[in-house]
Formats: C-alpha cells, sequence, structure tokens
C-alpha cells in the first residue's frame, strides 16, 4: 500500500454490502458446527503474547482489531475480493473495526486512529464488570505484545511511540514509513484488543477470554471443540436488502476438532458439520455423488508445500548443487497430474498467484529457475557427484502426522529421491511438538511442511530473512535482510513490487527447499448456511466477522432431514 492509498483507505467508513440474492430476510437463532479449515488442529494458545500463529483463528470471534476485512467488497457482493488470503487485506478491501477511520501525518510521520464511541466490554464474572472500551485498551495490548519475550524479531522495530491523546484516539509514531504498518499493529496474527482484567486473571485460561466482538467463548475442549455463543452486546450491524439489522445472527457457533480425514468428511455428508472449509481433492466427487445439496467453493492453497533443508548445520544441504539436484530429481509435473489428478498448481510459491502485480509466472522465471521444475534426474546424479556426493546419502525429514497430504506426499517425494542415491528417514510428529522443533531450532536436516503465503511482503521475510521462527532451513543472509529492509521503507507500491519480484527470483533459485505444488482445495457447505460462499478470512486466519454475517435457515435444515 503506497501512502496515497493509505490515506485513501484511511478514509473510507464501512459501506452497506450488495443485497443479498432472491431477497432473502436474514433469520436469527440457530447453531452451526464447523470444520475450519485447521480442522485436525486444537487451540494451541489463547494469549497474543505467545505469538502463535493460530492464536488469531480461535480468538476471532471474541477479540476484534483495529482493521477488518470490507466483506461489501466480496464476491459474493458484486466485489472483486474472494477473501481467502490468510493474511493479506488489499488496501481496497479495508474496513475499521474498532477503528471509526485514520489519518496519515507528517512531523513526525504518524497515523492517528479515531476509536468507535460506546463500544462495551461485556460483564465477565470472576474476570471483570462491563466497561467502555477505550484507547488504553489499544495501548495496553500492544505495549504487552511489544513486550513478550516470544516476539518475532523486528516485528515492530518501526514503531517509534504510541500514545492515546484522549480516551478515543490513539497515535502510532513511525521512525520510518513502513509498508506493512496496518497488517502488524491492524489486523495482524497476534493484534487482538483485549482488556488488562483478562491478563490480570490469566490470559491463556480460556474461561477467561473476554472481548467486544461478536461472540463470547463459553466452551473449549482440547482435541474436541470450541463453542462461541452470542454476545448480546455486539455493537456492529449490517445492511441487507436496504434494511439494518443487528449482529450476529446466529446463536452459537462450534469448531470442532476432528484429527481422522475419513471422520471430518463423514461428519459433512451426514449433516453433522454445516460447513467444512478445506476438502482435498480426493473427496469431492464422492461427495458431489452422495450429497448433491451441498455448495462449493474450489481454492488455490494459501500455503506453500515445501521440504525445506537446514543450511544453517553441517549438512550436504549447504552446498547449493545438491539443493538444485534434489529439485530436478522429483517429477513436480507428474504429482501435479498423477497424484493431484491435476488439482494443483505447478508453481505457485513463495508468492501466489493471487497477489496480482507481485506474482511471477513460472513461463517469465529465468531459465535457471525453470530448470528447478523440469525432472532431469540425470543431471540431479551428475550434479549430487560433483558435491561429492556420487553414491548420495541418507538424512532425516520430519513430518506432521496432521497433515494428510503431507503423509501421502512425502513418500512419493522419497521414491523419486532414491532413483538419485539419496534416502529419507521418516519421522512423522505430533503438532505440538513438530511446531516446537522449528521454533526451538532442534528440527531435523530435512522438513516437511506448509508455510502460510501471508501477503506479499511477509512470505519472503518470515521464511528467508535471518533469525525468523517461521524459517526452517535457518537461511541467513544479510545482503538479502538489507534487500528487505529496503522493501518495507519504500512508500511506492510499485518500486516494493519491482523489487520483491527480484527477491522471489533470487531465493527460488537458491533452492533452499524442494519447491512442490500447490494443491486446490475445496470449501463445502449445506445450503441452509445463508450469505456465505465459501469466504474463509476477514484478516489475519480471521474468520469471526465472516461468521457473524451468516444465518441459519433451520426450517431448511428440518425439511432436508437434518
Amino acid at each position: 500500500m503506497n501512502l496515497k492509498s493509505a490515506l485513501l483507505c484511511g478514509a473510507m467508513l464501512l459501506a452497506a454490502p450488495a443485497a443479498i440474492a432472491n431477497d432473502e430476510k436474514p433469520k436469527y437463532g440457530g447453531g452451526i458446527e464447523i470444520g475450519t479449515v485447521y480442522v485436525t488442529l486444537s487451540a494451541l494458545s489463547w494469549d497474543a503474547n505467545d505469538f502463535n500463529w493460530k492464536h488469531n483463528h480461535d480468538t476471532g470471534l471474541v477479540y476484534e482489531q483495529l482493521f477488518s476485512a470490507d466483506l461489501s467488497k466480496s464476491v459474493k457482493a458484486g466485489g472483486k475480493h474472494p477473501f481467502i488470503a490468510d493474511a493479506w487485506l488489499p488496501s481496497d478491501a479495508m474496513r475499521g473495526e474498532l477503528a471509526e477511520s485514520w489519518e496519515w501525518k507528517e512531523n513526525p510521520l504518524r497515523v492517528e486512529i479515531k476509536l468507535r464511541k460506546g463500544i462495551m466490554w461485556p460483564e465477565k464474572p470472576g474476570v471483570m464488570k462491563s466497561r467502555e472500551f477505550v484507547a488504553d485498551d489499544v495501548l495496553f495490548a500492544y505495549t504487552r505484545l511489544d513486550a513478550s519475550p516470544r516476539k518475532i524479531k523486528g516485528y515492530f522495530d518501526h514503531i517509534a511511540k504510541v500514545h492515546a491523546p484522549d480516551k478515543h484516539t490513539v497515535i502510532f509514531e513511525f521512525k520510518d514509513y513502513f509498508a506493512e504498518w496496518d497488517y502488524r499493529f491492524g489486523y495482524g496474527y497476534f493484534s487482538g484488543i483485549y482488556p488488562k482484567e483478562v491478563v490480570e486473571a490469566g490470559a491463556n485460561n480460556w474461561k477467561n477470554v473476554n472481548g467486544t466482538g461478536p461472540y463470547m467463548l463459553t466452551d473449549f475442549v482440547s482435541g474436541n471443540s470450541n463453542v462461541y455463543t452470542k454476545n448480546p452486546d455486539y455493537w456492529d450491524k449490517d445492511k441487507i436488502g436496504g434494511q439494518e439489522y443487528k449482529l450476529p445472527f446466529i446463536d452459537k457457533i462450534t469448531y470442532r476438532t476432528i484429527k481422522d480425514e475419513a471422520t471430518f468428511v463423514t461428519a459433512l455428508r451426514t449433516g453433522k458439520l454445516d460447513i467444512l472449509e478445506a476438502i482435498r481433492w480426493q473427496n469431492v466427487d464422492s461427495l458431489k455423488k452422495s450429497v448433491p445439496q451441498l455448495k462449493w467453493n474450489r481454492w488455490l492453497n494459501m500455503s506453500g508445500t515445501f521440504l525445506a533443508f537446514r543450511v544453517d548445520v553441517d549438512s550436504p544441504f549447504k552446498d547449493v548443487r545438491v539443493r538444485r539436484a534434489l529439485n530436478m530429481a522429483v517429477n513436480k509435473d507428474e504429482i501435479v497430474k498423477a497424484y493431484y489428478n491435476g488439482n494443483a498448481e505447478l508453481f505457485a510459491y513463495p508468492m501466489h498467484p493471487d497477489y496480482v502485480g507481485y506474482f511471477q509466472p513460472l513461463k517469465e522465471m529465468p531459465a535457471s529457475v525453470q530448470e528447478l521444475f523440469k525432472f532431469d534426474p540425470a543431471k540431479a546424479k551428475k550434479l549430487l557427484a560433483e558435491a561429492g556426493h556420487p553414491k548420495g546419502f541418507t538424512f532425516k525429514v520430519q513430518v506432521c502426522s496432521c497433515s494428510p497430504d503431507h503423509m501421502d506426499l512425502l513418500p512419493l517425494v522419497s521414491a523419486y529421491l532414491e532413483q538419485v542415491g539419496v534416502k529419507m528417514e521418516i519421522q512423522p510428529m505430533e503438532y505440538g511438538a513438530f511446531l516446537s522443533a522449528m521454533t526451538s531450532r532442534t528440527l531435523s536436516v530435512g522438513y516437511m511442511m506448509n508455510n502460510g503465503h501471508t501477503n506479499p511482503t511477509t512470505t519472503i521475510r518470515k521464511s528467508f530473512t535471518t533469525g525468523q521462527q517461521w524459517n526452517p532451513s535457518g537461511w541467513s543472509d544479510p545482503k538479502y535482510d538489507a534487500k528487505m529492509d529496503e522493501v518495507y521503507r519504500t512508500k511506492d507500491e510499485a518500486t516494493r513490487i519491482k523489487m520483491l519480484r527480484e527477491m522471489t527470483v533470487e531465493i527460488l533459485d537458491l533452492a533452499p527447499y524442494i519447491w512442490l505444488p500447490t494443491p486446490y482445495v475445496y470449501t463445502a457447505w449445506w445450503p441452509w448456511v445463508k450469505n456465505y460462499a465459501g469466504e474463509l478470512r476477514a484478516g489475519s486466519v480471521r474468520p469471526g466477522p465472516i461468521y457473524a454475517r451468516m444465518w441459519l435457515d433451520q426450517e431448511m435444515k428440518k425439511k432436508m432431514g437434518h
């Protein structure tokens, strides 16, 4: 976002979404069960201070943020945005949530945010009395996050000072312009606003979670469910068919945690789940035949799939010839055609094709990058021999048992590598241990994972700059880091795009990973779920505002036998 775009964006207030098709009137009440994008993963932390990526997904119905998606710009409402991206709100698709408006000013460079008035924290017995949301709450949440011992390196280094001149104004002063200003503290993974009373009661105890959002967290069973019930004092409204309605419509929303793929697919088929957000292509045809009433949305995964090589320890992967050889040894085109049955893109990471302008197709890449996506075992063997491994070698690879796709795909990758003499020892792990291995830098020299594209800048920064926790290879290059710093300080988006394209080519060529195809994923829902078209995120992995606008046609559900 350039400065002009930011100013224009800051002037916008919430626009009314387009009328729903067929002039359906919203209905209140009922409950829905959702298998979210992360159906296999239970909540990992209720406290933003832990800097856990999934926190925002589980608290996003309760804790609100300064900014959110402007859902009136969705494809469903006649706009151009599908709201699938895991953590990117384009400048024309962002609205104020707790922020009513914002404005950039100079000397010092700052953004002044005016907060909505009259928003209340609900009463929570044992935690807090009901009181008004004010600027000091924003200051408290930001300051605590900035002081967290788990803070991502450099996360708020661009901010010089944050202060509140009055109870409804917050000012963020900047050391330099920063291209991700809105994402970092406005709609980011950790930027939910919570009151000090929650921290005093114990922020990581789910029973103490209390926010200004459309729902309240009323039950949590690890490995089973999160239950959210309607906040009767919620402030926001939506205009539908020319009439204004108080949000939310649905009384109760339950996230189901189901680790077994066959079980969660069956739960959708039998109507025990109203929505299943992430379905592999293998299950789609059978579902469409057995339950033709289901509605569908197909989307290209917003996480890249790869096998990372550690380059920060003594291993064969310190040699770029080895890394390039293993890329050439894998028949990626065959994976797209045979393993995914065509339901994947050969090349869609680290930039995502939805990042228009930032994404550069493979055919436009230099020959040296294109070579990494062509199956050439003969050249792979030649490179391995040149690097001193004529007979290959053996290495350990950790993989999360929570991913059916990875558990199926990794043995196939292993079979390709064996053809050039390289053998894998595959170690499946539960998610908690798997994630901890990366964040504590105790991971093996091979690490099979998905990493969210996030947004056009973060996708490069978090994966390939020094000391970042989502950098499994341990990649570190001071010159590359300096380029990243320059990107963030650059106001003009067109210039940033050019810089990021060059950085993307550079890291692709150096091959710290085996770059693997990106699969398409399907979302399905029963037709009694209304005002929904498969949107997934209204911020950083945060679906709360989307769910708050859905309603349930209970009469239809009953007529359909559920």
